[in-house]
This record gives C-alpha cells, structure tokens and sequence, in this order.
C-alpha cells in the first residue's frame, strides 16, 4: 500500500483544526480556572492528524468493538482529548467549558464515566500496558483490523512500567499498536533527563523491537507519513518520536518552564488572539473516518460463565486451594472461550498453566514484570472483549497496587488470583510471603475478595468472580487443605458458612484459608476439656457476611476470636472489627502475623507466629476468663 501524500488543503485544515484544538485547551482551563494547557498544545497536531485522518471511529457508538483504540498516557492533556471529541461531533463544543466542574463528566483527567473513554489515566505510565493489552487482543483474539494508539509524555517515558509495556509489545510482534512519544522537553519542575535526544529514543525502541520513526511533532504531513507507515509495518509494533515543544504556537511561552499546570490566565485573549491569526478557514470542519464494515471484531458474550463441570471432590481429601484455582479456571475456559489467563512466570505454581494446557492461545505469559501484567489484562478485559484472570504470587501484587487502584478508576472487571500467602508458604521466607494483600485489595473501592478455604469453595469462588462486576481478588494458599464442602454445597457472594456449632457453644472461632484448620483443630482440643466453640468460614472477606458473624457471635455470648495469616492491619480481624463496630457487648481477640516472619517449616511458623491452634486454645481460654 504506497503513500499517497494528503492534498494541500487537507494539510490546512489539519493545520488549522491543530490550532483550534489548541484555543479549545486554553477557553477551557480558563474556564475552570485549572488544567494544562501547555501540555495539550505540544500535541494539537498529533491529535488533529490522529482523530481527522487516522482513526475509524463510531460516533455513536464510541466503544464499538471494531473501532480503533485511543489512550492518553500523559492524562493531563485531557482537555485536547475532550475538544477533539467534540470537534468530531460527540457533543457541542461549549460544553468544553464545564471542565473540572463538580457536575461535568469532563474531568482532569479522563476516567471511563464518559463513553468514549476505555480507561482512566493520569497516574503516569500505564497507557502503553493497557494498549498492549487492546492490541494483544484484536490481534490474537478479535483477529480484527482494529488499531491501538497511545499517546505518551516524554517525562512518563522514565518510568519503569513503560518499558515492561514497550518490551511486551516488541517481544508479541504487536503491528496493530502504535505508541506516540510526545517529545516536549519539559517535564513538571524542570527539563527531562533526556530533553530533545532524539537519537537516544530512536535507539532505545528499535532495541526493544518497535520500528522508530522520527518526527517534527508539529509538521502535519510527517506525521501523516509516519502514521501510513505504521499502518503497513508488519510483525513489529512503531513508536513515533515526535518532537514538539510544549506551549507551542503560544508567544512568550512556548518552550519555557514554569508553565506547567497552569491556566494561561492574563496572557490568554493575547495567545488566543495569536492562533486565531494563524488559522486559514475560521470554519473547518472535518470527520473521523467511520468504521469499516470489513475486518469487523466478532460479537462476543461473557455472560453467565459456569464451571463446565462441578466440583469432584471427596470429603477430607488433601487439595491445595492453589491448585483448585487452576483447575476451576480450565473449567470456566472450557465453558466460554473469551476467559483468558495471564501470569507473571509464576504458572506452574498457581496453575494458571492448566488453561495453557487446554488452550494455549487463550494463556498470556507476561514474565516477570508485574505491572504492566495488570495494565495488559485491564486492557484485555476493555470493551468487555475477554474475562480476565490474572495470577501470581499474592505478594507480588503489591508491586502493581497503582495499577490496580487505576484499574477501580477504569471500572475494570479484572479477577486477581494470589498465592503463597502468609508465613504458611514456609522455607522460601518473607520476601515470598502476602501478608499485606487482604488490606491492600480492601482499599480497591467496589473490590470482592474471595478468601476460599478448601477446593470445593475455591472452584465456586472463580466461577462467581467470572461473572461479577468490578476488581475481584481470590487469595489461594501454597499448603494442601481438607476438603470440607459437599460438591453440591451452594455459595453465595457476600454469605459465610457455618463449619462447626453445637448450641453449648461459648466463643466464635474465624479462620479462612488455613487458619480455618486451626480453629476446627483448636476446636476439637477444646472440646475434650468441656469448651465447645463455633467456627465460621468467611468466604469473602468483602463483603463480609456481618449478619452471620452478629448472629452466632450474639449466640456464643459476644466472644470472638479471629486468626488470619496476614498482617494486623487491615485484613480479615480489622474487617470482622468493623462489622461488629456498631454492636453493643462483644469481645474481640484478633490472632495475626506479629512481626516479619522467618523461613522455616509451615507448621513451625504458623506456631511460631502465633496463630497455630495452640494460640486460638489460649486466645479462648483468655477470652472466657474476662
């Protein structure tokens, strides 16, 4: 397909729609008052170019699977972003000027509460993880012809993630993604490290595997090249290294510091005034391309996802919850094609590998590089295109929180599976161990966290977060458990089991995951010195079945003890502590991980650290002597 340089007159209107796109920016964090508008005009050619001669959109349907893909990394450049949506037709350009109102959806930064967004950014460097993941899927999934373009600020391009993301795309041979360095010089505070070394950029990527293209970001007919030639680059995905200046075209303060941020105040009617003057025809008007009717992406349903067989498992048989999530994400795989794994070279130990072994095109190895691991499902799961099950180490999950906490802002459906957690993992020691997941995932506002206990409950927890909205976390554990649960026993979001209860019961005894054991062990220690003791199984942690644990607590005389392998803050006991907060007459013992625990055997650390059922023995004996 050769270039077909654009017409004179198409190159003055993206010229000038460039410099409306510009004044756009300016009326708008006028009006509010806030905003960057320096920062929208180093890009007002890239966006002109992009929305007015590359990308197939649907006007009506903004998020049609089959459209192509748009992401701002640098998310403080919304207000260029709005003002092309609005100079294509979405809605009228006045509403521009409700920027960061507290009644506007045009926010500081773009979050999915507008239809035309599929993600939110602004926590900087994570655009490229999520268009990794748009592009991974139209190429391998949707097999459609759909294109994903990311726009990345210069000074973003210093964090870490973004190079995860970068040699994700370069190593998958994603053709279908186009990353575009808006190469501005100046960062927040001062100038980048890099500044307008071209050549350092150019270098970097094309050893990462992308096809570098060097532009002046400003120069509407490279661009157009550029952007042609990344259309036609097979089996290498292109970066564009534009070179732009921030404030351009804005007099007495393009390409100087202090500006970032900042409304333009006093100087805008001047700066206005300027780029008006350099606008051709005051009334141009053009349209995105519509989406083709060929190379369409297939409909897809994700609903009502089942495990294609239930559980088959007997009572008292030894399985850890680990390998019970592999197996119940084979299952769930077996029963919907658009389920799809990814993990962080960790598969062969949360056995995420036996959905590669049923269908190896739907398993994502993302390596060792946790963060852009969750930026690539978040971007997986967009446009409701696949159920996203990401798995590691619980702990390793930490590494990726802000990625998380942006995928809650994205309204992502991602399930998060974690294991090895707690001192239980045993000789590989603290580095290895989540003590700190629970409180981290709790954080994540509308979050479900599965805490199953044996394989039974482990299999119905992965077939309900396939099918709930929101961040769901299901925390597997490294030691095999019994089998406690019927394989018909039903489970239920939000619903607690009762495990064991005798109407003599004196305390409420509850466990999840391994600590469950320790409480029925505890239990039956008790019970031949005449304590019985009721136990309850919480199954989520959030939401916590308060009801349940009011209930029977209120029954065995407001006494509780709580046992977790997690840290004391924010886990399982902080979350039993605020259910029974507004109850009258209860007592709280709460068992955890102490202190950085040590290597050694699963049962000596568990001893060691004070939540073995020696401890919940005297956590009882303690509470019944109050």
């Amino acid at each position: 397909m050769s270039y077909h340089k654009p017409e004179a007159k198409t190159v003055q209107d993206l010229k000038d729609l460039a410099q409306k796109l510009r004044i756009h920016s300016i009326n708008a964090t006028q009006a509010s008052k806030s905003g960057h508008p320096t920062s929208c005009a180093s890009i007002a050619e890239i966006m002109s170019v992009l929305f007015f001669q590359q990308l197939r959109l649907n006007l009506k349907h903004p998020r049609d699977p089959s459209s192509d893909r748009f992401i701002l990394s640098k998310g403080h450049a919304a207000p260029i972003l709005y003002a092309a949506w609005a100079e294509a037709g979405l809605f009228p350009i006045a509403d521009l000027n409700n920027l960061r109102k507290i009644d506007s959806d045009l926010e500081g930064h773009p979050t999915p509460r507008l239809n035309f967004i599929d993600v939110g950014t602004g926590s900087l460097g994570q655009g490229v993880a999520v268009g990794a993941g748009m592009a991974y899927v139209g190429k391998n999934f949707d097999k459609a012809d759909y294109r994903t373009y990311v726009v990345v600020g210069d000074g973003e391009s210093a964090e870490g993630s973004i190079w995860e993301s970068l040699h994700f795309a370069g190593h998958y041979k994603l053709d279908n993604l186009c990353v575009i360095f808006d190469v501005n010089r100046l960062g927040q505070s001062e100038a980048t490290s890099l500044q307008h070394k071209l050549d350092v950029y150019r270098d970097r990527l094309e050893a990462f595997g992308f096809n570098a293209v060097v532009v002046d970001g400003h120069d509407v007919e490279e661009l157009s090249k550029a952007f042609h030639c990344a259309a036609i680059t097979k089996n290498k995905p292109t970066a564009i290294i534009a070179k732009t200046f921030k404030g351009r075209d804005f007099p007495n303060i393009e390409d100087l510091d202090n500006w970032h941020g900042k409304p333009l105040g006093d100087k805008a009617a001047e700066v206005v005034k300027h780029l008006e003057g350099l606008i051709v025809n005051k009334n141009v008007k053009l349209a995105p391309k519509p989406v083709p009717k060929t190379g369409a992406a297939p409909e897809v349903d994700i609903n009502n996802i089942k495990l294609s067989s239930p559980p088959s498992y007997k009572l008292g048989d030894s399985i850890a919850t680990r390998l019970a999530y592999g197996t119940a994400l084979a299952k769930i795989g077996q029963n919907n094609q658009r389920v799809v794994a990814l993990d962080g070279d960790t598969k062969n130990s949360t056995f995420s590998d036996k959905l590669k072994n049923l269908d190896p095109q739907r398993y994502i190895e993302c390596f060792i590089a946790e963060q852009n691991l969750v930026g690539v499902a978040v971007g997986a799961a967009c446009r409701r295109r696949t159920v996203a099950f990401v798995s590691t180490f619980a702990t390793f999950f930490t590494r990726a929180f802000d990625q998380i906490r942006m995928g809650a802002i994205s309204q992502t459906n991602v399930n998060f599976v974690g294991s090895h957690c707690g001192c239980s993992i045993g000789e590989d020691g603290p580095s290895q161990m989540g003590l700190e997941d629970i409180a981290m995932f709790r954080t994540i506002p509308g979050s479900t966290i599965f805490y199953p206990s044996d394989a039974v409950s482990t299999e119905r927890a992965v077939e309900l977060a396939a099918n709930t909205k929101g961040v769901c976390f299901i925390r597997t554990s490294r030691p095999n458990t019994c089998v406690i649960y019927d394989n018909e026993e039903p489970f239920t979001i939000g619903r607690g089991k009762v495990v064991r209860q005798k109407s003599s019961d004196e305390v409420l005894l509850i466990g999840a995951g391994i600590t469950l054991y320790e409480c029925l062990a505890a239990a039956d220690q008790l019970e031949k010195n005449c304590i019985t003791v009721r136990v309850i199984d919480p199954f989520t942690v959030k939401p916590l079945d308060a009801e349940l644990i009011i209930e029977h607590g209120k029954q065995c005389g407001g006494r509780v003890v709580v046992v977790e392998d997690h840290y004391q803050q924010g886990g399982l006991g902080e979350a039993v502590l605020s259910a029974l907060a507004g109850e009258r007459n209860f007592v709280v013992k709460h068992l955890y991980v102490p202190t950085v625990p040590r290597s050694g055997p699963p049962s000596v650390l568990i001893d060691m650290f004070g939540i073995s059922a020696r401890h919940v023995v005297n956590a009882v004996n303690e509470i019944l002597k109050d």
